[in-house]
């Protein structure tokens, strides 16, 4: 009677799952929360990034004194830095939920927005980085032109409207009917639906990638315009001697240097961008003939670096950091031992012509470095004077 009441007992507790495979569900449970939390790491990390780059590259922006004077470009890049808070704080909240509830984006409405908004700053970036682009050439390729619009910060704000209008009438049309929205298969971000056979929903998912196509290829060209028409400025500078110059010349060259640095802020956000949307756009024609899932996340991944990387160009290249690099190149290349300058030295010093920036920007202190004192013999008060 006592074995068969221990047998008993021996054989429920076999038989209970939690003898034998007690250990293993529990196990399961902690490594799939373990999984949950490092994946759900990387997407509050990003949405922490991108919000505070941008905040500061706004404020920055917005406190700067050069940004201030120069009025269309640095309206387009401060509503560049807009955008891209914008579409991080309103798109990484509902790819966080998603991690924490995945019936998230299972709700047809929510797809819907999530896919709208990825459709919009996407569009939106390319646009403004294209704009950014027209504006450099027309002010340093076509300068009457550039005058004759009056491309100023009011034209650069109504054109910044006119492209959140539009994109947004166009970016509405897949929730219209004309295309489908629809959760990728990865399950964490929804995207129109660019695999099916439909003529209507088929044809806007490659009008939308055309028109991000042109704005790539229209901000290549322009770029390239822009930096051949300062190469050819740089060299007549070089090959040109100038022994005197007056007050509205060397202003002119202390412009150069302001252009100089758009030109870079210019080149390197439009890098980050375009290596950032080129990846998507692609995918958006390779997926009418292709399935490749992992190809459509890693696309996805890089378009989503782009709010968090553009923000720091505007932070590093900022005027007082571009002046500082330009005073260390001239520290490294000047002479070691140099003779003392003369009153005369400090208004018209020697051009170098390997550095020309370096030039400009000792141009720029020339005049505000002096007291307010200073007297200047007859014939430097001539050369002040010219116009």
């Amino acid at each position: 009677m006592q074995i068969s009441h221990g047998s008993f007992w021996l054989t429920l507790t076999m038989e209970t799952p939690n003898f034998t495979h007690g250990s293993a569900p529990l196990s399961e449970s902690l490594r799939q929360r373990s999984n949950n939390s490092a994946e759900i790491a990387l997407p509050i990390f990003m949405f922490a990034g991108g919000a505070i780059g941008n905040l500061i590259a706004i404020l920055v922006l917005s406190v700067s004194r050069q940004e201030k004077k120069s009025s269309a470009f640095f309206s387009l890049v401060r509503g560049l830095a807009v955008t891209d808070l914008l579409g991080t704080c309103l798109a990484s909240p509902l790819t966080i939920a998603n991690y924490i509830d995945q019936h998230v984006l299972r709700d047809r409405r929510v797809c819907e927005f999530d896919s709208f908004l990825l459709l919009f700053f996407g569009l939106t970036g390319l646009s403004i980085i294209c704009t950014m682009a027209a504006e450099r050439y027309l002010a340093i390729c076509c300068p009457y032109r550039y005058q004759r619009w009056a491309v100023d910060r009011r034209f650069a704000q109504k054109f910044l409207f006119f492209i959140y209008i539009s994109h947004i009438l166009f970016c509405c049309l897949p929730m219209m009917g004309m295309s489908r929205s629809e959760l990728q298969p990865h399950g964490t971000w929804c995207f129109i639906d660019w695999k099916t056979p439909e003529p209507v929903a088929a044809a806007y998912s490659v009008l939308y990638g055309a028109v991000s196509l042109l704005l790539i290829l229209g901000t290549i060209v322009l770029n390239l315009a822009v930096c051949g028409a300062l190469l050819l400025m740089r060299r007549r500078n070089v090959q040109r001697a100038v022994t005197r110059t007056s007050v509205r010349q060397r202003w002119r060259e202390l412009s150069s240097a302001a252009e100089t640095q758009m030109m870079a802020v210019l080149v390197m956000t439009s890098a980050v961008v375009l290596a950032c949307s080129a990846p998507l756009v692609v995918r958006i024609f390779a997926n009418r003939f292709q399935n490749d899932q992992k190809a459509d996340l890693t696309a996805i991944r890089i378009a989503s670096l782009n709010p968090i990387l553009d923000p720091w160009i505007y932070i590093l290249l900022r005027r007082s950091l571009f002046r500082r690099l330009l005073s260390l190149s001239r520290r490294c290349d000047s002479p070691s031992i140099s003779p003392p300058l003369t009153q005369n030295d400090l208004l018209c010093p020697k051009i170098m012509k390997d550095h020309v920036l370096t030039q400009l920007m000792c141009n720029a202190n020339i005049i505000t470095h002096l007291s307010a004192s200073a007297r200047f013999p007859p014939y430097n008060t001539e050369i002040l004077c010219e116009t």
